[in-house]
Parts: structure tokens; sequence; C-alpha cells
């Protein structure tokens, strides 16, 4: 439909028209086996039953046969037969789960997001789907905070590349193309920077950290060109995000250029009020709108007031027609007003659906999400020997996130169901050895979430003790350990960052029988592995790693994949260093001062470092990084610099290996982080195999904000490394040249 088509529906509408396309719903006011349907919205949102009809969009509900059939139904009571969006949270998956984003972001490899996103939405549009609410962009340094887990990291230029790849997976080059699907940036903006790790809390962050670290995220995205935008819960200099006039109109639509929808996040609009920002609804109503929010999630905040503010005259009407008019463009873009049921399509659900190529799509996701973070030659295991699986995690099939609600706990694979595909059951044990949780959850919601039984103390010594008769029957335990599901994700802060006390128990009886130990971590969030790393011989983080994650962790375990995942956040040696990340500013009491060895920036009871820093992951084989070389040492703009190393397997394995680029700005008009990654590329080499690898460096790379807040390089002197984690020590030095 041509623009002004879309002019005149516009200028026809009424105002109850338009208000209605502000306006989302949750999908179970439609669902057919829903009771009081026309009562309930009332009841419950207190949404005048008019807006029932007049919906722009409805959330969360899906189904190709089911959204055809509501789409009719909608478009029948739109008086001018306006088709309306469907949306759903679908973070790494919708039938087909694939690693949470931080797993994702552990392979150094956006293209595997893109091939998820791309996934994520075939599956998604043959049910109905238009708007997938992802990927999250938000810049994460505290793992105390449980949304860690859809992020990509601590680090702005990882989150920018996986970003930009989710984007491109969703929407494609046109999201009226089969399979497509429009992408939703969120939360913006800086909600990762909740103070103490606590969701929903305050963000104080200064206004140079913020357009450094936080914004650039959420730029990738859109340069990338997704189609939507999500407001964030959080205060932004005091104001809420939602009702931030200066963030979504100056900086959001203006510096940025999102020109696309802008949508509140779950009941964010009403939330100014108990914010202390707005009086009452009316007034949330028309701060939010003079702010930009072109679509309120779930509350009646607009549909009470939006049209009263018009009517009274508060509000010029092209403040309304412009939130409208960018609903419709979307609409339009995604092909709507031409086939308003786009690629619903029920027997494409049953082809599409968990098919085997889906599976092996994220079976390969999974196995290069995980991270060897110690090993003392114990793996990969033999199909010889004799192994014991022993750990809650050995049965549970619940390997997916609590935003993977779209997924089927059942369509995934354990370990033990991959496990006995590959080894002999006469010389392989398994068993759990201790409840999941503590026992403290079993009188808590927690356990009337996960419906588990409560576990006496004699039953737990019983569940150990027979582990340890198990274990001494091995050559080698294997122990799947690790926070459940639920302990990560939206409103689950988490201020004691340790394994459950009932698997760190079992652990240590198990090692006091066998020390031939390999962990396996299952988590949403890095956690503090101090009493892991001490009694296990091996590591491996396995994250949440999805529908295939059983098959991809017995594919690593077993050799048939070299595990070649890096850290995208570091793990904190313990809670009270956090935050605790890589790419943080230099003190001037870093190392030793004038004032002595003990007057510098220090604990005096743990180290400044983390247990296992950002970028890091072993292999099962071993690779030589040659020194920087550099072809200039002067870099002037419009030019280059290629900086190289030589990698080497030197190992008795081929595997791949993450070659990382950091740089440092030495001297600057503000101070500089220590690091900055800028670059990295994942490489495979065979078994005594060596290569080139080479990075180029430019002017616009060295760009950073300013100290009068302008964006630019400064000339001087830099240092470059190249390495396979942030710990890397040789560098190089260059100049910028004026």
């Amino acid at each position: 439909m041509e623009k002004r088509e879309l002019q005149a529906i516009l200028e026809d509408m009424s105002l109850e028209e338009k208000v209605g396309q502000l306006i989302q719903l949750i999908g179970r006011f439609y669902r057919e086996e829903t009771k009081d349907i026309m009562t309930g919205p009332e009841e419950e949102i207190g949404l005048p039953p008019k807006y029932l009809d007049l919906p722009g969009s409805i959330m969360n509900i899906y189904g190709a046969d089911r959204l055809k059939k509501l789409q009719t139904e909608c478009m029948e009571k739109q008086p001018h037969h306006i088709p309306v969006l469907f949306m759903m949270d679908i973070i790494h998956g919708m039938k087909t789960i694939f690693p949470v984003p931080l797993g994702q972001a552990a392979t150094f490899d956006p293209e595997l997001t893109r091939m998820g996103a791309e996934i994520a939405a075939k599956e998604s549009a043959v049910m109905g789907l238009h708007v997938g609410f992802s990927p999250m962009s938000d810049l994460v340094r505290d793992p105390r905070w449980g949304r860690v887990v859809e992020s990509y990291g601590e680090d702005p230029y990882m989150i920018s590349r996986f970003v930009e790849a989710h984007v491109k997976g969703f929407q494609g080059t046109n999201m009226k193309e089969p399979g497509k699907m429009c992408a939703c940036i969120k939360h913006f903006a800086g909600y990762g920077g909740a103070e103490a790790g606590r969701d929903y809390n305050t963000v104080s962050i200064d206004e140079h950290s913020f357009r450094e670290y936080y914004l650039k995220g959420y730029q990738s995205g859109i340069t990338a060109g997704a189609g939507m935008v999500m407001t964030s819960f959080n205060t932004i200099d005091g104001i809420p995000a939602t009702a931030n006039y200066h963030l979504m109109r100056d900086i959001l639509r203006g510096e940025m250029g999102f020109d696309g929808v802008l949508i509140s996040d779950f009941a964010a609009i009403k939330e100014t009020i108990a914010h202390g920002y707005s009086e009452n609804e009316k007034d949330a109503a028309e701060k939010c709108l003079r702010a930009g929010v072109d679509i309120d999630m779930m509350t009646s905040v607009y549909a009470k007031h939006a049209g009263e503010l018009i009517e009274t005259g508060v509000l010029q009407q092209s403040i309304l027609d412009e939130s409208v008019m960018r609903i419709l463009e979307l609409k339009n873009k995604l092909g709507l007003f031409e086939n308003p049921y786009k690629d619903a399509d029920a027997e494409k659900e049953k082809n599409f659906l968990l098919c085997q190529t889906h599976r092996e799509a994220a079976r390969k996701a999974a196995a290069n999400s995980l991270v060897l973070l110690k090993n003392e030659g114990i793996l990969p295991l033999s199909l010889n020997q004799k192994n014991a699986f022993i750990g809650p995690y050995v049965n549970e099939k619940h390997l997916l996130s609590t935003w993977a609600f779209t997924g089927d706990v059942n369509d995934c694979v354990s370990i033990r169901e991959a496990a006995e595909e590959v080894f002999d059951k006469r010389k392989t044990n398994y068993m759990e050895g201790c409840p999941m949780l503590d026992p403290k959850y079993s009188e808590k919601q927690l356990r009337r979430k996960i419906n588990r039984e409560s576990y006496s103390r004699r039953m737990i010594e019983e569940m150990i003790e027979q582990a340890c008769i198990r274990a001494t029957m091995a050559d080698t335990v294997i122990m799947p350990l690790g926070e459940y599901y639920l302990l990560s994700g939206e409103a689950t802060s988490r201020g004691i960052l340790e394994l459950p006390e009932v698997q760190l128990e079992l652990l240590e009886a198990v090692a006091r029988v066998n020390p031939n130990i390999v962990v396996l971590i299952f988590s949403g969030r890095p956690l503090d592995l101090r009493r892991v790393d001490k009694l296990a011989k091996a590591v491996l983080e396995v994250w949440l790693p999805g529908t295939e994650g059983g098959h991809a962790i017995i594919d690593v375990l077993t050799g048939k994949i070299n595990p070649s995942g890096k850290l995208p956040v570091s793990f904190p040696y313990c809670v009270g260093q956090i935050p605790v990340y890589y790419n943080h500013l230099s003190t001037g009491r870093k190392d030793f001062s004038e004032c002595g060895d003990h007057f510098r920036s220090r604990y005096i009871d743990i180290p400044n470092e983390p247990l296992y820093p950002f970028g890091y992951g072993l292999s099962y084989t071993k690779f030589e990084i040659s020194s920087v070389e550099l072809n200039n040492t002067k870099l002037s703009v419009g030019e280059n610099i290629t900086a190289s190393v030589i990698v080497k397997n030197v190992g008795e394995y081929a595997g791949a290996e993450t070659l990382q680029l950091y740089i440092q700005d030495v001297t600057a008009s503000v101070t500089r982080p220590v690091k900055e990654l800028k670059g990295f590329r994942k490489i495979y080499l065979e078994k005594g195999e060596s290569r080139k690898v080479s990075f180029e460096v430019n002017e616009e790379m060295l760009r950073f904000v300013r100290a009068d807040g302008t964006i630019g390089s400064e000339p001087g002197l830099f240092r470059i490394w190249i390495g396979n984690s942030s710990e890397v020590d040789a560098y190089k030095e260059f100049y910028l040249l004026q």
C-alpha cells in the first residue's frame, strides 16, 4: 500500500479507531476457552468494553488456525478492516529452542545467532506471528541481575554484533518476505544498569557512560533496521524511561534516527505513577504520548484518556496521528494490508516446527556455546572407561529459560538420553544424587512453581550416600550441576551466586571418594565457582542450552566436537567484586604508587581479578599465538593499519580458536578503558596447522565520546593486543596522526 493510501485511511478514521491502534491486549482475552470475554478485560485492567473490538495489536497468543480466525474476527469489527499485529516474546527460539542469548554470545559467532533468529522467525511466522520482542540489547555488568540470561554480555562491541545479527535474522532485507518478522529492540534504555542488580530498580548512569557504553547495542539494532523499540522500566536522569521526552524524542528519534514503532514494556506507562512521576493515569497518558510512546502494552491508560486529551486540546491531534501512522506503516511493511494472514499456515507448521534441520542448527549452536573453564587432562571422555553421571541435571529435560515458554520441555534432549546413545550401558551409571534445590525452597514459592516434592534431611543423606557408592565404581564422574531455570530471568535477582548448597554438598562428598570429576555448570548467569574450581578436574559451562542441549553436551564431552566457546561476561571470584568487568577504567592507584603498595585500589581479602575473565575459554588442543605485528606504527585518517599474528595448533586435536582484538587509547580528553574489544575472528586449525590472522584498524574504530560530548577520535598513542582472552599481555603501539 502506498503512503498516500495509508494517509487516506488515517484521515478517515474516527478518534476511537485511532486510539484503538495504540492499545495492545493479551491473547487470553480472545481465547474461545476463556470465559466472560466481554467483562474480563474491563475487570482486570479497566478497559472500556468498546476497545476490545478495536485493538491495534494482541500479544502472547499463537497458532496458525487460531490467529487466522482471530484476525478475521478483528478485521470484521474494525470499521476500516485494519489488520491486527500479533506479537510474542520470542527470545531464543519459538519451538526449536537455541541456547540462551548469553550462551549464544559465548560462541563469538554472530552468524549462528543470525541463523537461530532466522529459524525462530520461520517457525513464528507460520504460527501467525508478526513481531518478536527481541533482541535484548542491554549492556549488563552485574550478574546478580536475573535478566543477564537474555543479554549478550558486558561488552558494547560484542552486544552490537549480536544484536545486528539477530535483527537481520528476524527481518532479512524485507519483512514482507515469507518467514520474516519484525524485531523489537529492548529495553530502551539502560535497563541492564539496575542498581545492586535488583530488577526494576533505579538506574544511575553518568551521561558519558550512558552514551559511550550503554547506547551502542540499541544503536546497532536501529542501524540494522529494527522496526520496533520497547521502553524500559527504569528511570534515566530521575525520569521513568517510558515518559522521558528527552530520551525518546531527542535521543532515540532525533540522534539515533529511529523512525519505527515505540512500544511500552508491560504496564510501564501506568507504572510511571508508582515512580512518583505521573500524578494519575491521565497524566501518565499525556506524558507518554508526548514522549512518543506509540503502544500501551496491557493497561487501559491510553484507552481511557488518549481520546479525552485530544478532545480537550491538552494534546494536539498530530501527536496521536503520528503514532497511529507509525503503526499503520509497520503493518504495511509486513504486507498485512495485502495479506492480513501473512505466513500463517497450519500445514507448514507441521513441516517447519522442530524439523530435523532446525534441530541440527540448535545442536550446533549449543555445542559452540559451551565454554571449557578448566581441564586437567580428564577430557575428552573415553567411551571405554567406566563413567558415572551424578547430579540433578542428569535426567532433567528443562534445559530452557523462563523466556522459552513457547518451547516444550518434552522436546528437549536430556544428558542421559544423549549419553545412552553413545556410552556402553554396562559401563555407565546415572543418578541425580541430590535435589535440584536446597530444602529451604521446598516451603517457598519455587516449590509450587516447579511442583517438586519436599526432601527430608534423611532423604538427602541417603541420595548422597548412594551417589558416593556409584562414584567409587567409576573411572570418571560427570556431575551436571547448576541453578534451576527459574532462578534466572525477569524478577530473579540473586544476592548469592553460588550453586545451591545441597549440590555443593554432593560435589564435596563425591570428591572425597573419587577426585576424577568433570562438573557441568547449567546457568543463566555467571556464578561464583570457587568451590567447584577447587574440587573438579574439569569444569564446562553449558548455560541453558536449549532443545538439543543434551546432544550438544555429549558431543563436547566425548570430543566429537572440540569446545571453542569463550566467556562473553566475566565470572566473579565472589559477589563482593561486583561489578567486575574487563573494560574498566584506569585509576590513579592501580599498582604501586608513591604512597606505597598498601595505598592502592585493591581488596585486602580477595583479588581484584575475576575467577574467569571475559573472552576466556579452553580447548582440548593447544594454540600458540605469536606477538602482534603491525605493518605501520602511524595511522592517518582514511587509512588502515594491519595488525597480524600467527596462530599454530600445537596440540593433539583439530579445533577452533577465537582471536580477539583489543585496543587502548592511552591518553585522551577523558579516561579510557584499559582495553576495549574491537574485533574477533574464529578460525579452525587442524593438528599442526598454522595460519596468519589479520585485523584492519582504522580511525573510525578509535572514536569515542569526548570530553565536550562530541564523538570522534583524538591523535596520540594507542596500544593493540591480539590474543585468546581479555587477559592477553603483549601489545604493540601505534600513533594516530591528526
